[in-house]
């Protein structure tokens, strides 16, 4: 079963998930400027389609709709305009940031599309904006294949977790910002003020985010701060008495008390006997926790999972 999920190696892999977490920023930066706010956030993340991670479309004054692909097939960034036109933006090893920056506003501009979006990373410590950041960057079509089957073989499972919940629940989407992919249940109560402090990320926005009770689950494979071991995380907002001395499955899981949450590592699902089944005991069980101890209404929000 492990042959079936990707291997990822971090020395290998990780300068092209840098390299993607900033040129994801792009296209979900320009929801951020087009599209009207949605609540906590859900309409500037993106979604796994078949070709890679797209945003919902955008809305021009001219009639015409377009979305931005971060295409890890075609290995580039893609237009597709609602009049047929079809752009890309390639990918290429040895790229910098900035030379990718100039070449979508160029594409954007050449097709008569809204080409201006804020220009300085989020939720990066001490970012260089788009515009200057010259430094040639690894990107290896290899790794952007790993990270795409790791997104196709999670997302299934995410979705058929949140099939369970019949209270408010987000998409399975993935944001930008963290470079992760993430689903959140709600309780349907109000929470206490989040702290903010969250680098490019004004304080009103994670306030917005987190301003009622969730559970949340998520996939994140590292991201252009951070060269880590992919991993599944849970946590809780706010954190219930208890929660981190919870007692949670599979064996491997554990609470980092850096991340403030509970973590999974990939590779120990892709090397499970039943990876969809290990994952899926992480989900469930990291959920029962926060909702036993938060004492969620449990049997109003949840059911099986209806069959296709």
């Amino acid at each position: 079963m492990a042959e079936s999920w990707p291997r990822f190696e971090v020395e290998r892999d990780w300068p092209t998930i840098a390299f993607l977490h900033l040129a994801s920023q792009m296209p979900g930066k320009m929801r951020v400027a087009y599209a009207p706010w949605v609540n906590h956030g859900w309409h500037v993340a993106l979604h796994l389609v078949g070709e890679g991670l797209t945003t919902a479309p955008i809305a021009c004054s001219d009639g015409r709709t377009f979305s931005l692909l971060v295409d890890l097939c075609g290995h580039g960034l893609a237009l597709h305009v609602s009049d047929g036109t079809r752009d890309l933006v390639p990918f290429r090893d040895g790229m910098s940031i900035a030379e990718l920056h100039h070449d979508v506003i160029t594409m954007l501009d050449r097709q008569r599309l809204p080409s201006r979006f804020n220009g300085t990373p989020s939720e990066i410590p001490d970012a260089i904006p788009f515009a200057e950041d010259r430094e040639a960057r690894a990107y290896r079509r290899g790794s952007a294949e790993t990270f795409h089957g790791m997104l196709s073989r999670v997302v299934p499972l995410f979705e058929r977790f949140r099939a369970g919940f019949t209270g408010k629940s987000s998409p399975v989407h993935f944001f930008w910002g963290s470079f992760d992919l993430a689903v959140t249940r709600f309780s349907g109560r109000s929470a206490p003020p989040h702290p903010g402090g969250v680098p490019g990320l004004p304080d009103r926005i994670a306030r917005e985010a987190y301003s009622q009770e969730v559970s949340s689950a998520g996939f994140w494979p590292g991201n252009a701060a951070m060269a880590v071991e992919p991993v599944f995380y849970s946590y809780a907002y706010p954190e219930p008495a208890g929660f981190r001395a919870a007692k949670v499955a599979p064996g491997g899981a554990k609470f980092d008390e850096g991340l403030g949450e509970f973590t999974l590592a990939y590779e120990a699902v892709r090397r499970a006997g039943d990876p969809g089944a290990e994952l899926t005991r992480f989900l469930q069980s990291t959920y029962d926790a926060a909702a036993n101890l938060a004492d969620w209404e449990r049997q109003r929000l949840e059911r099986e999972p209806v069959a296709p």
